[in-house]
C-alpha cells in the first residue's frame, strides 16, 4: 500500500496530450503554402474577384459622396444667396 502511494506521488500529474513545436505548426496557421499548380491560379483568381468587388464598393461609395457633396454646395449657394438678397434688401455702406 505505501508503494503505491509513493509511486503516484512520484508521477506527474500533468499529461501532454499533445507535444507540437512552434515550427512544426508555421505553416498551417494562416496563409496556405507557395507552391505552383492549380492552387495558384485558383487563389490569384479569387484574389482579383475580390478586389475587384471592393474596388466596385469604393467607387459607388465615392459616387455617392460627390452627389451629396453638390448637393451641399447648391445649398450653400442658395443660403449665400439669400444672405446677399437680405442685406441688399437692408441698405447699409457696403451695398
Amino acid at each position: 500500500m505505501l508503494r503505491t502511494t509513493v509511486s503516484k506521488l512520484a508521477r506527474p500529474t500533468v499529461s501532454r496530450a499533445f507535444a507540437t513545436t512552434s515550427r512544426a505548426l508555421a505553416g498551417e496557421t494562416g496563409s496556405p503554402p507557395k507552391t505552383g499548380g492549380q492552387g495558384d491560379a485558383f487563389q490569384r483568381r479569387e484574389k482579383a474577384s475580390e478586389d475587384f468587388a471592393i474596388r466596385q464598393r469604393e467607387k459607388e461609395k465615392l459616387a455617392e459622396l460627390k452627389k451629396k457633396l453638390d448637393e451641399q454646395k447648391k445649398h450653400i449657394q442658395i443660403l449665400s444667396d439669400h444672405i446677399d438678397e437680405i442685406t441688399r434688401d437692408q441698405g447699409g455702406e457696403k451695398n
